[in-house]
């Protein structure tokens, strides 16, 4: 049972993330859209092009079980600065508390590992 419960969090916040973040932000950068914001001072396109590959090529991972453990660490960092820096004077609720959510979901799995039904198998 515990696996399927791992399974089912890896699916459930990675197709999350992707759907409702990275797939928005994937966009942009395809239609040459580059303006973001740049919450650690490190320019607009490549903070926009880190959170797309953390919402978008590092879910993937987590979703199938591939490195779980490494990929969700960019993932929960993403996370983490949208909840502590980008977030940090916005009201608990909507976007900060997804963040937070995110954040939790992340670093659990990153600590329990992806469970039988994933590639790693661990």
């Amino acid at each position: 049972m515990k696996d399927i419960g791992l399974l089912l969090l890896r699916v459930g916040l990675g197709l999350t993330m992707i759907i409702g973040h990275g797939y928005p932000k994937l966009m942009n950068i395809i239609n040459g859209n580059m303006e973001f914001a740049d919450p650690i001072g490190i320019g607009q396109a490549p903070t926009l092009i880190l959170a797309a590959l953390a919402e978008v090529v590092f879910p993937i991972l987590i979703i199938i079980g591939y490195k779980t453990r490494l990929a969700t660490v960019p993932t929960a960092l993403t996370m983490a600065v949208a909840f502590f820096i980008f977030h940090a004077n916005d009201p608990f609720g909507g976007s900060k508390e997804l963040a937070l959510v995110f954040l939790i979901g992340f670093v659990s799995i990153g600590l329990i590992g992806p469970g039988k039904h994933s590639i790693d198998r661990s």
